[in-house]
């Protein structure tokens, strides 16, 4: 049983079914999310964990290429520094920025022809673990059983309270996420854009933005804004909320608050979070996979690929397991699991919250670290290869023996 129906649910639902069992999704929602949700960029290191489950090529048909990210000043519009997204693997894939419904679609179509089946309106109330089973209980009122029991539930997970009641609650970062898609031929005539798929990151005087260019000319953009106690733009009409996002990028040297002005359809801010470590992945036939276990900062550029990879260790961790496997042999699973994954994906939680912190700025610390960024980005460039191979070129191999636990 695997509980939610995102990314990190249904990936996993895939693998779980390569490897040789049968899973069933269990939704909170009473439908699919299509069209629901805002974009993403998914990195190579997702993308080969795509191919694991037969989804690589199937996912670089999905939005557009944008192998680079290229930094500048708001305020003077200097450029300070480019850095490849990853790079590219053997076959020429890079990342690929696509909207978050177009993943799932993917993800969802596959895991229905794959015999999948997932169940709308079950939001998970309880647990009940049995020697040989575990058991959902749902608020409808109804229930299901199974052998193992995933919580693909996100960050506010109800099954990572199930495992652990005193697990500590997600930490905020003090930025709000937004952005929209602006169609073709909408922006100012002579409106300057970066080449295609080029991510043209942007310090603004009063907040740090994001804008590229697809193929068919459209324009996307996301923004992170500060997230002060005295305000919540969440509740701003939409009109509102386009004049205060134009605002914030009016003094600057870009053409970022004309794109907020085209946009129709604005995505309303949420506040952002990260998950740095829990003390349990896994109790009994339970475990988490994902953003339940470990939330990535929206900075990091690694949730969904991270969720993906999750999947595909765990089916790899359940390779050889039978029918009612025992829970001793379940548990060893699981632990192995959480030893491949644990370490890496704490450090990539860290290294999203240290992505975070140079958006957050005042004015005083702009000024001064406006005169420092250039230095700074220029350094790291000169070692981006090394610095974040440890990120992008990261391989998990299937192919090996079933797994010892299920040995009897």
């Amino acid at each position: 049983m695997v509980i939610g129906s995102g990314i990190a649910g249904l990936a996993t639902a895939l693998s779980l079914t390569k490897a040789g069992h049968t899973a069933v999704v269990y939704e909170a929602y009473g439908a699919a999310s299509d069209g629901v949700g805002g974009f993403l960029t998914l990195a190579v290191n997702g993308f080969d964990a795509l191919e694991t489950l037969g989804l690589k090529q199937g996912a670089r048909e999905l939005g557009f290429s944008t192998p680079t990210m290229s930094m500048h000043l708001g305020s003077t519009g200097r450029h300070l520094a480019d850095f490849d997204y990853g790079g590219s693997l053997p076959d020429g894939t890079t990342a690929r920025t696509l909207t978050r419904s177009e993943l799932y679609g993917l993800l969802r179509t596959e895991a229905a022809r794959r015999g999948v089946r997932i169940e709308h309106g079950k939001r998970l109330a309880s647990v009940e673990e049995a020697a040989e089973s575990v058991t959902a209980v749902f608020a409808d009122g109804t229930s299901a059983r199974g052998d193992l029991l995933v919580g693909a539930d996100g960050l506010r997970s109800a099954v990572r309270t199930v495992i652990d009641p005193t697990a500590p609650e997600p930490r905020s970062i003090p930025l709000l996420n937004t952005g929209g898609i602006v169609p073709a031929g909408m922006l100012p005539e002579g409106t300057v854009f970066p080449e295609t798929g080029r991510m043209k990151m942007v310090f603004g005087k009063r907040c740090f933005y994001c804008y590229m260019r697809d193929p068919q000319g459209r324009t996307w953009w996301f923004a992170n804004p500060l997230q002060r106690s005295s305000e919540d733009p969440s509740q701003l009409s939409p009109a509102e909320l386009k004049n205060w996002l134009a605002g914030l990028a009016s003094g600057d040297r870009t053409p970022m608050a004309a794109i907020i002005a085209a946009t129709s359809d604005i995505i309303r801010p949420y506040r952002t979070y990260d998950f740095p470590s829990i003390p349990r992945w896994y109790r009994g036939r339970m475990v988490l996979v994902g953003d339940a276990a470990h939330a990535a900062s929206p900075s990091s550029g690694q949730g969904a690929s991270m969720a993906i990879e999750d999947a595909v260790t765990l089916g790899r961790a359940l390779l050889g397991a039978t029918a009612r496997p025992d829970t001793a042999a379940l548990e060893q699973a699981f632990g192995r699991y959480e030893r491949e994954r644990r370490a890496r994906a704490e450090a990539v939680v860290e290294w999203g919250r240290r992505n975070a912190a140079p958006k957050v700025r005042g004015q005083f610390k702009r000024v001064f670290e406006d005169l420092m960024l250039r230095a700074v980005f220029r350094s790291l460039s000169r070692k981006a290869a090394d610095n974040f191979d440890w990120v992008y070129g990261h391989h998990i191999e299937w192919e090996s023996a079933p797994s010892a636990d299920f040995q009897h």
